[in-house]
């Protein structure tokens, strides 16, 4: 998604609305910073907004998520792309747990190192996580195989570390 094109054309269509940034804010129920933000292109409104969003400048939820009028004829094609976008961006959300698991994971890890006084080998199965979580993520957005061959693949040299490092 074009954070800085959803951003113009947000503020285009409020323009045209005659609302200032503070009313459309209230009309919201947020703050006129946030308003500023997205029109400036720094960040995308929470989703739960676009219903209210699209209602108050009189234009589709597909529209404001291509930051863009959409003639009639190419309404299907875009809400298909607008639905592809969103998907790779919850996608990313997805990643951002997945490297929060990771660094809980490698805390619980450095912290039986420390109880067995033991050399970590936290390393190894840090990024062997981080690997497998990148290529299982990528698998779910592309379904390619190779992906989640190399994702599994990675998960199982975690899953071995991790057990030969307990029981050493």
């Amino acid at each position: 998604m074009n954070q800085e094109k959803i951003g113009k054309f947000i503020s285009e269509q409020r323009k045209i609305k005659e609302l200032t940034q503070e009313e459309l804010a209230e009309k919201l129920g947020i703050t006129k910073n946030a308003v500023s933000k997205w029109e400036r292109g720094l960040c995308l409104m929470d989703m739960s907004l676009l219903k209210p969003l699209s209602e108050i400048l009189g234009v589709s939820i597909n529209e404001i998520l291509l930051g863009e009028k959409i003639q009639e004829k190419d309404i299907e094609k875009k809400s298909e792309e607008n639905i592809i976008k969103l998907t790779e961006l919850i996608n990313l959300k997805t990643m951002k747990y997945g490297i929060i698991g990771m660094a809980l994971f490698s805390i619980i890890l450095m912290l039986i190192s420390f109880s067995k006084n033991k050399p970590a080998s936290s390393i190894v199965s840090l990024l062997c996580a981080y690997n497998s979580i990148t290529f299982l993520s990528r698998y779910k957005i592309r379904r390619d195989k190779t992906d989640l061959i190399t994702g599994t693949m990675f998960f199982i040299a975690v899953l071995c570390n991790t057990i030969a490092f307990i029981l050493s």
